[in-house]
């Protein structure tokens, strides 16, 4: 019995050894922020304690099995109802899922808690891109990037998709306009759609919320390092759902302050365009009655701003 109860411990270690080498490749992605370590955490302890009752319950059934069998003479035992044997397999895993619930409970509670964030943006879906509004800092980050309004779409170039160019490193994980965030401050995510419903889903930081059009839904993240980190439209809307990919550039502080800086004025130019184009409507109403008006050159100086 002891030989077989070794077998079935070294083949254990033996599997989970392999499982981890191969967790990095198969596995959850590291975690980035203190929700994703926490899922992180939760996801493994809820595996180890599987994987022990999985040896306990297989390996007392193999051992009843071999032990008991007929060839050796052994008789069945014969008995209808233990009041003990009830009252043990209904404490004992009423102790395991209450050792189960208080760590979930913990972490989900933490991702629910929206408060006191340092930047607030709101994350819109559309078929089949994101739009990304600076709504409010706080603290250091009071008036830095208020107003900067974001269109992030799939940068992979067509021929890739059609398989007429090697596909990149980032295939269909790549845009044109990346949402950048400072590091070490928490960022609270308001999620809403135009058209139909989205998920914004960024594995790194444990952060998935639905979009919902009409609705305003909120989760949030702290990301611990500086880098690049890559999600994706996690509902699925419509047919180019595919090509929805989120990448979040994460700086630090005073290069987030430099870059809100740089595009602030375009967002400035974009809110005053509508007054501008209205005043200058009796100008260019003007100018026509005395001959041709450029149309380009009005295009570009007041309508690019937000078309």
């Amino acid at each position: 019995m002891s030989k077989l109860l070794s077998s079935i411990v070294l083949a254990t270690i033996g599997w989970a050894t392999s499982a981890g080498a191969l967790a990095a490749k198969y596995g959850l992605q590291d975690p980035e922020s203190p929700v994703a370590q926490e899922i992180y955490d939760l996801h493994t302890l809820i595996l180890w304690i599987c994987v022990v009752i999985f040896v306990l319950v297989f390996g007392v059934m193999f051992i009843a099995i071999f032990k008991h069998r007929k060839s050796v003479g052994h008789k069945a035992a014969h008995f209808h109802e233990s009041t003990t044997v009830e009252i043990v397999w209904t404490i004992v895993p009423f102790i395991i899922l209450m050792g189960m619930a208080y760590p979930a409970t913990k972490t989900v509670i933490h991702m629910k808690d929206t408060t006191n964030p340092d930047l607030t943006i709101k994350a819109t879906g559309y078929q089949w891109k994101w739009g990304y509004e600076f709504i409010k800092g706080e603290g250091s980050l009071a008036g830095v990037s208020d107003g900067i309004t974001v269109y992030s779409s799939l940068a992979t170039p067509m021929d890739q998709i059609y398989e007429k160019a090697p596909k990149s490193e980032n295939y269909l994980l790549e845009v044109d306009n990346e949402l950048v965030v400072p590091v070490g401050k928490k960022i609270r995510i308001l999620t809403t759609a135009a058209d139909v419903i989205h998920a914004f889903w960024v594995p790194a930081f444990g952060v998935k919320q639905d979009a919902i059009p009409g609705f305003i839904r909120d989760t949030w993240f702290k990301v611990d390092k500086p880098g690049i980190y890559r999600g994706q439209c996690a509902e699925l809307c419509g047919k180019e759902h595919g090509f929805m990919p989120i990448v979040v550039r994460a700086v630090d502080e005073a290069e987030f302050k430099a870059w809100a800086e740089k595009n602030k004025p375009a967002a400035t130019a974009a809110a005053e365009a509508p007054t501008q184009v209205a005043a200058a409507a009796a100008t260019t109403a003007t100018d026509a009655s005395s001959g041709p008006v450029d149309g380009k050159a009005t295009y570009d100086g007041l309508c690019a701003a937000c078309h």
